[in-house]
């Protein structure tokens, strides 16, 4: 009897402690599940101030990308050029190789795109080695090329057939002509003033038309200059260089004339993208 009263004392005792454990492991993971509650409802509250905030700059963003564009888009009329504010930017990027007595000589920023196209004009017909062979004259006025060659060094004499060694020559030309897109080229044929009537040429109008037409058909076929940047013209001999009274003369007279005139604005906008956007890094900055 004495033996179960005490079996019965010890499993009394050890009920009564494990329902304290269990009422305050129950307790504490009431808090628990208070706090996590806390914790959820912060947590969602920092999620909707974030997605406010981020709307915020994203809306930034788009006004700053709309400022950019309408900036970089920005058309200054120059002249009978209309130039963009990125165009303006990488034309002075280039004005920092030009010479520094022609540069201090711009006063206005058409003379400054003058510049600058000019000098990457000079560059690309320096690189072409055209300047090497004796019977050209090139002259850079502004933004336009003027090439003179000899008539005896693309002709025959009263022919209006290329000889072989225009080949050279031509190559020349097409590698300027091909290394910027935004050229137009006009041909001008040129003759001195002695009259030519034969079954095939009429007369120096003939003539003069013939070879500029012949120059033009081949660049287009041998050396893939685009067609819808050349222009044929003919001038017969009513604009001499020199008076027809020597050979020597009329030879100066007779030649034909190549005038490269660049779109400002698209020589500026197809130059090598290799160069740095400054008007892109000025936003940024």
């Amino acid at each position: 009897m004495k033996k179960i009263s005490i079996i019965l004392l010890l499993a009394l005792t050890f009920s009564c402690v494990s329902k304290k454990k269990y009422l305050a492991l129950e307790h504490e993971n009431g808090e628990i599940k208070s706090e996590l509650l806390k914790t959820r409802v912060a947590k969602e509250d920092l999620e909707a101030k974030f997605d406010k905030i981020q709307s915020r700059v994203d809306t930034y963003n788009a006004k700053l990308a709309t400022l950019k564009q309408e900036n970089d888009t920005k058309l200054d009329v120059v002249g009978n050029v209309v130039i963009s504010n990125t165009v303006k930017s990488k034309m002075r990027e280039t004005l920092k190789h030009v010479d520094p007595n022609k540069l201090s000589q711009a006063k206005t920023l058409k003379d400054s795109m003058n510049l600058a196209v000019a000098y990457n004009l000079q560059k690309t017909i320096n690189e072409s080695n055209i300047n090497e062979d004796e019977d050209f004259a090139v002259n850079i006025n502004e933004t336009v090329v003027m090439i003179s060659i000899a008539d005896d060094m693309l002709f025959n004499t009263g022919s209006h057939r290329l000889s072989a060694k225009s080949d050279n020559i031509l190559q020349k030309l097409a590698d300027v002509i091909n290394s910027e897109p935004s050229l137009d080229v006009m041909v001008e044929g040129h003759t001195d003033s002695r009259t030519i009537n034969t079954v095939n040429i009429a007369d120096n109008w003939d003539l003069s038309v013939l070879r500029s037409t012949s120059v033009v058909r081949k660049l287009q076929s041998k050396y893939n200059v685009a067609p819808e940047k050349l222009i044929a013209a003919g001038r017969s001999s009513y604009q001499p260089v020199a008076t027809n009274d020597s050979a020597e003369n009329r030879a100066k007279n007779r030649r034909t004339k190549i005038i490269i005139l660049p779109n400002i604005d698209k020589f500026f906008a197809l130059m090598s993208e290799n160069n740095e956007d400054l008007a892109e890094t000025n936003i940024l900055d």
